[in-house]
């Protein structure tokens, strides 16, 4: 396998999955991977007028990290264990997500954009009355609102996580369609010496392409940017290191020749 390293990863800590981390750590070790970093939900203000409870997305840090250490000594020698975090950003949050952030020694931190303007576009109310198309792009400008705001983290997650939800997710969708934005993006991305990630969850879930899509990821490339990072979103075993394969042959498509790993907030390159 090209790719040995999952790093976005979800347990049982993430409020969206019920599997105990050790379960994912076991599935990674069959698989081959030499690398697994979780990157555990937090997202504040996760809006209580869709159907889930208010706190749903807030993590207890102390208690993952308890269990994140206990696991990583015990698979020591067998996998390299990171641990990592998924901070959902929205930009009233600044001063909240950075004080959370700097609480624990993370590895790794993956900046989401979960929530525009109040809602999460995993709910059909975000696209209700009216175009597909101006929802993406009210997706795509809150990313930039994010990146005005905050910038402590390392990649940007999934960054047209919106398509996986929209009603007709990807269809008629592309890089071109929304290059303005999406350049303003990604060159903020790289003044910001931030990197992305190639998220498979979107093949997971029966779209053509990964997130972002490989218009995207060719264009970062083509703008300069190196740093990418290699995850899955697994939140079960049967996800882990999804479509790694098909992974490496997209970066490899778009002109990158190493995807990148983190440790104490530093990055590592590895040879695709």
């Amino acid at each position: 396998m090209p790719i040995t390293a999952d790093c976005h990863l979800h347990s049982s800590f993430s409020g969206d999955s019920d599997t105990p981390m050790e379960e994912m750590i076991l599935q990674g070790i069959r698989l081959g991977l030499t690398h697994m970093c979780f990157t555990e939900h937090n997202d504040f203000d996760y809006p209580v007028t869709e159907p889930d409870p208010a706190g749903l997305f807030e993590l207890n840090p102390d208690a993952y990290l308890y269990d994140f250490i206990k696991l990583k000594e015990k698979y020591e020698g067998r996998i390299r264990l990171c641990f990592g975090l998924e901070l959902g950003l929205q930009p009233h949050l600044s001063k909240r997500n950075a004080a959370f952030a700097k609480e624990h020694e993370y590895d790794f931190i993956i900046g989401s954009s979960h929530i525009c303007n109040g809602k999460d576009p995993y709910y059909p109310s975000f696209y209700e009355g009216r175009k597909q198309e101006d929802a993406y792009l009210e997706y795509f400008e809150s990313i930039l609102d994010n990146l005005e705001s905050y910038n402590n983290f390392d990649v940007y997650g999934h960054l047209d996580y919106v398509v996986r939800y929209g009603p007709k997710k990807d269809e008629g969708y592309s890089y071109e369609a929304y290059r303005d934005i999406l350049d303003r993006i990604l060159e903020r991305l790289i003044d910001m010496e931030k990197g992305i990630e190639i998220n498979t969850a979107g093949l997971a879930k029966g779209m053509r392409q990964p997130n972002p899509c490989t218009g995207i990821l060719r264009r970062y490339r083509e703008l300069g940017g190196e740093v990418i990072t290699t995850g899955s979103d697994a939140h079960s075993p049967e996800q882990v290191a999804y479509a790694f394969g098909q992974a490496a042959d997209i970066l490899k498509g778009c002109g990158f020749r190493y995807y990148a790993t983190f440790e104490k907030r530093r990055p590592s390159f590895h040879k695709l």
